[in-house]
């Protein structure tokens, strides 16, 4: 009795053990991506100002800033190299979600923090990326 009730113990941590092994291997498998959130912006747009004041100060703490993290780019400044073919704006702000160097999504304008925080976590939804559960 003494000798089965082990032998079922070392089978659920041997089976525990593999499972992790499995979960590691896939994780290490699948490439890095690289995510961020390009917020297309000009001096003296009052809708980049309330989204500074709304957004911009808690943004990088949630997870969606760790998910995406915020690039400010100021539209009439030089492109930065990496953004050449990313289609300009006229609009401010405007923020792009930025996968692997490609759009995955965008935002025109600033409709107020509700409706930011919604639009932003549909298009990281649509591009695969989902709030973890804690």
């Amino acid at each position: 009795m003494i000798e089965a009730r082990q032998f079922f113990i070392s089978a659920i941590f041997a089976a525990a053990a593999l499972f992790s092994l499995s979960i590691d291997a896939r994780a290490s498998s699948e490439p890095e991506r690289t995510v961020e959130l390009v917020m297309l912006e000009q001096v003296l747009c009052e809708w980049c100002e309330a989204w500074n004041q709304e957004v911009g100060a808690i943004y990088s703490q949630s997870w969606e800033g760790t998910a995406a993290p915020l690039r400010r780019v100021d539209i009439h400044d030089e492109r930065p190299a990496d953004l050449v073919n990313l289609p300009g704006t006229r609009f401010t702000p405007t923020f792009v979600l930025m996968i692997d160097g490609k759009e995955a999504g965008r935002i025109t304008g600033y409709p107020g923090e509700d409706f930011f925080w919604g639009l932003l976590a549909g298009i990281l939804r649509d591009a695969g990326i989902t709030e973890p559960n804690l």
